[in-house]
């Protein structure tokens, strides 16, 4: 009887948070940014069902212990997916709180805030290139 309400209650808490996760997807405009970034509007199914893959795995590998057995450029595809889904979660957080624009006016910045958004996501990867291989090698 103990297990079962053990399980209920981790499907329960499971349940808020993937809606919580949802929600703020929708409210931040990730995945409607991710569509027309890329034109595949007509692909809407295929996101939806990317989404929910990716949290079924990613709850599965936090539940269970396991390990896969992958080569080093599987490895660095996922990361590069991994990077740039987060770097996507970023920049719509920086819309949302409407930094760039704060720091444009402080700053007295007119022109090149493509520049400067630019030069951010590189130097983000080029740190996320040194971490990783310094510490994979």
């Amino acid at each position: 009887m103990g297990e079962l309400i053990l399980i209920l209650t981790g499907f329960s808490g499971g349940f808020l948070v993937a809606g919580g996760v949802a929600s703020i997807m929708v409210g931040l405009g990730i995945i409607t940014r991710f569509i027309g970034i890329t034109h595949t509007a007509r692909q809407i199914l295929w996101y939806e069902d990317a989404i929910l893959l990716g949290a079924v795995a990613g709850n599965t590998a936090t539940i269970f212990d396991f390990e896969l057995v992958t080569g080093l450029w599987l490895m660095a595809l996922t990361g590069l997916f991994i990077g740039i889904f987060v770097g996507g979660w970023i920049l719509a957080l920086a819309e949302l709180v409407d930094i760039f624009p704060v720091y444009s006016r402080r700053l007295g910045i007119r022109n090149g805030a493509r520049a400067i958004v630019t030069t951010l996501a590189l130097g983000k990867t080029a740190g996320s290139f040194l971490y990783f291989f310094r510490h994979l090698g």
